[in-house]
């Protein structure tokens, strides 16, 4: 997919477990796994906006687009 999730990179900027932003944004952490490893198929802006909050940062510090297929 040409959607990059660079969840891992926000999470080791702001010092956080994944364990900690899935309780704080209230999902598992096996959905969190789905998110941070690019295999989700789709993702809620609620659940966008909550790890933004979460994060202190914006979308695009968590979505990138490169423009190629893998």
């Amino acid at each position: 997919m040409a959607i990059v999730v660079n969840l891992d990179v926000m999470l080791a900027r702001r010092k956080m477990t994944s364990g900690e932003l899935a309780e704080r944004i209230g999902i598992t952490q096996a959905n969190l796994s789905i998110l941070k490893t690019g295999k989700a198929k789709a993702m809620r802006f609620s659940t966008l906006d909550s790890i933004c909050r979460a994060l202190n940062c914006q979308p695009g510090d968590i979505l990138e687009y490169t423009g190629e297929e893998k």
